[in-house]
């Protein structure tokens, strides 16, 4: 089973995270939808014990992912086995967990409490593994006085460790250097962003583990989306965000990335593997501090994401051959 640390925290964790955001359900802020559309509860259940039979261990969420749901969905599932699993959530956005709706967000270090105490009655647990920063543009300068008191949260044990969930290289570069027990930058991360290394490079220079978001390209990356593809209503992927690249308006994936996934496809599946487990292996195959936490709700696609870790990371010639590829 391949294992990776998170940074120099001391905390290891299977090679592959399970992603927390699709658990959550509905909930929706003023631009529209924010979650992937209805859930089963029992199916999420499933698919987290299912996690741990097959050695994948870490479980990332956050607080506002199906306001507060997707937090007492893994509470519930990993209760009586929380020795077992390594836990990370984050903070920063607001909201009402009567109405699912997100009000917006919060970066002040009184808040940080009052966040990590919510958040550990949700999860049933006393102690969070890795907490994290959920807003990924707070100015450097707020953004440090935020520092004080998640090491005072350390040295309380209720947070082992804290990481910033962002993708701008110098508000990672400002708590990879001054965080004492900083341990992790989460960022948006995959095949079809070949060439986007700056966090990684950071991550890479002050030891702290790349988690990776979006590993599978929002489901691109699965091969089970096609020009004609369109997702359901409720469904953020629709919702027409500016972030929102990897799918248009009309919830239609974008030519743009699929024509990149064909480019790499032979590569992805080389040695057997599905298309999904290709994308991870090439994650694995470009740094050893990655650590990709795909999103899943099934059982099928959690147990298709677990057997990548059977086959391992892709070359370094087929990184780089991948590489080249996508830029192309």
């Amino acid at each position: 089973m391949m294992r990776r640390s998170l940074g120099n925290s001391g905390i290891e964790v299977s090679g592959i995270g399970m992603g927390c955001w699709a658990i959550g359900g509905p909930f929706h802020n003023d631009s529209g939808p924010s979650g992937w559309g209805e859930v089963d509860d029992d199916e999420s259940t499933r698919t987290i014990h299912r996690a741990l039979d097959l050695g994948v261990d870490f479980f990332d969420t956050a607080d506002v992912y199906g306001a507060g749901h997707s937090e007492r969905v893994l509470g519930r599932a990993v209760k009586g086995r929380r020795e077992r699993v390594v836990i990370a959530t984050k903070w920063g956005w607001t909201f009402e967990e009567d109405t699912k709706y997100a009000v917006g967000g919060n970066d002040t270090a009184a808040y940080v409490r009052q966040a990590v105490t919510a958040s550990l009655e949700r999860l049933g647990t006393d102690y969070i593994d890795l907490y994290q920063l959920h807003i990924g543009d707070v100015a450097v300068e707020r953004a440090a006085e935020l520092l004080g008191v998640l090491e005072e949260l350390v040295a309380e044990g209720k947070i082992r460790a804290y990481g910033w969930s962002t993708d701008l290289p110098d508000r990672a570069e400002a708590w990879g250097r001054d965080g004492a027990h900083c341990a992790a930058i989460q960022h948006d991360f995959s095949v079809v962003h070949g060439s986007r290394r700056e966090i990684l490079e950071v991550c890479e220079r002050y030891g702290l583990a790349s988690i990776n978001r979006g590993p599978l390209a929002m489901g691109l990356l699965t091969g089970k989306y096609t020009a004609d593809t369109q997702v359901g209503a409720g469904d953020v992927r629709g919702s027409g965000v500016e972030w929102m690249t990897l799918f248009g308006k009309d919830g239609r994936p974008s030519p743009e990335h699929l024509a990149r996934i064909e480019a790499v496809r032979e590569i992805l599946t080389s040695g057997g593997r599905t298309l999904a487990q290709g994308a991870l292996g090439w994650l694995w195959g470009v740094s050893g501090s990655t650590v990709p936490i795909p999103g899943c709700r099934t059982v099928a696609q959690l147990e298709d994401n677990a057997g990548a870790l059977e086959k391992g990371p892709l070359t370094a010639d087929q990184v780089k051959e991948v590489e080249a590829l996508v830029g192309a």
